[in-house]
């Protein structure tokens, strides 16, 4: 299946939080934590001509991975968390389906209301 959007999330915990919400094919890959950059461009190699978004944790280790990110993948576009919730995890669905809808997700209304 070819993919146009491909979003980058640190765990698979952030991936089941995020999935439901989303009412469009959208690859999501998880780095499962901290990862090397050799490791992260084997990781994503599939997903080069998608649209790439991160949505990494507010934290020391997403922060890294976002700053990975930059360094590899300059195109690529990063939703942030807010800082309150610290991780993806822990954010409401609700404001989650208002990150992912103001990104240009296509959402599940049922998030939004």
């Amino acid at each position: 299946m070819h993919y146009e959007k491909c979003i980058i999330v640190e765990g698979r915990s952030d991936m089941m939080k995020l999935a439901p919400i989303l009412a469009e094919d959208v690859k999501i890959v998880c780095t499962n934590g901290t990862i090397s950059e050799d490791a992260l461009l084997e990781l994503l190699e599939p997903y080069e001509d998608c649209e790439l978004y991160t949505f990494f944790d507010a934290d020391q280790s997403g922060e890294k991975l976002r700053k990975l990110m930059k360094r590899i993948y300059s195109e690529a576009i990063h939703l942030t968390v807010p800082k309150t919730y610290i991780e993806v995890a822990n954010v409401p669905r609700k404001m989650l389906a208002q990150l992912l809808k103001d990104a240009k997700f296509e959402v599940h209304k049922e998030y939004l209301a």
